[in-house]
């Protein structure tokens, strides 16, 4: 009887684990979500940044962040962010607010509390004496699957305002600045769905998804980014580095090797799930969620 007292009491912590409550509140320019009891994400948009971004994005393990926010090498990776360069004259990227920004003009909370909270927002991209070239249009889901994943799914509409041409460049659209301590330089592992790792590797090569892990002081934890494959260009080519970046970036591929162009009125749809999650590639069963996830 003790014995099963005890199995069922565990069977019901497990289940409260995994209906976690996610919570969201706005504060000014800037969203915060929390899991249970403990702090997730900001979603960040001030009128001074160079586009929306996440940070700290924590971990189910260590509860500190599996990204990293302006460091010493590359002060323009915002940790978690959607930008691009080279778009009809504009960098939508890197440092310089008059080279051109994403300008959020509307986010806000749709659900607040639950097994999830959905974020919407809305998001102009300009600069100084030019036309807006981008328009784009975010909803942002954030759940909590189990006590040991933690997920945030980006659905983004990109609208083109004109006819838009995009020059070949490695800056381009979803990204992540991993932490050091996740990166292959520090000793962590970066694979692809194919089980190709480290930047010599996955660097170019089209794939589904790529997970970076590493060990920390409290146990191993990762990081994954997934392309959904209704997208445009999927699989896309990945850009990589040892150091701690990884992006799906198919302005770096163009067919032409010199252009990516878009039509006004053209909406170009992009889907991606982000998992942090414990343990590594295996332990987690990456290969088994995006499986899940392509059905959605």
């Amino acid at each position: 009887m003790k014995y099963l007292l005890i199995t069922l009491s565990l069977g019901f912590c497990s289940l409260y684990a995994q209906k976690a409550t996610v919570s969201a509140t706005q504060t000014g320019n800037r969203i915060d979500v929390t899991i249970g009891n403990s702090f997730f994400t900001s979603y960040h948009f001030p009128d001074n940044e160079k586009y929306p971004f996440f940070y700290p994005v924590n971990g189910p393990v260590s509860g500190g962040s599996v990204t990293s926010m302006r460091n010493g090498e590359y002060p323009h990776h915002s940790s978690l962010f959607f930008a691009c360069d080279r778009v009809n004259g504009g960098n939508y990227w890197q440092e310089g607010l008059e080279r051109g920004r994403i300008i959020s003009i509307g986010a806000r909370i749709l659900e607040e509390k639950g097994e999830r909270v959905v974020i919407a927002d809305e998001c102009i991209w300009k600069r100084p004496d030019a036309a807006s070239p981008i328009i784009d249009r975010r909803k942002i889901t954030v759940s909590a699957p189990s006590a040991n994943s933690y997920q945030i799914d980006f659905d983004i509409e990109m609208e083109m305002l004109m006819d838009v041409t995009i020059l070949k460049t490695n800056h381009s659209l979803f990204s992540a600045r991993i932490d050091p301590d996740l990166t292959v330089k520090q000793g962590g592992v970066m694979i692809n769905s194919e089980g190709l790792e480290g930047e010599k590797a996955t660097f170019g090569a089209a794939s589904p998804w790529i997970d970076c892990y590493g060990a920390r002081k409290t146990g191993v934890e990762g990081i994954v980014i997934m392309q959904h494959p209704s997208n445009k260009w999927y699989p896309s080519p990945w850009f990589t580095r040892d150091y701690g970046f990884i992006s799906p970036t198919p302005m770096f591929w163009p067919e032409n090797d010199k252009e990516t162009q878009l039509k006004k009125g053209e909406v170009v749809k992009l889907r991606y799930r982000v998992l942090l999650h414990a343990g590594d590639t295996k332990q987690a069963g990456i290969a088994a969620e995006f499986e899940k996830y392509k059905s959605e």
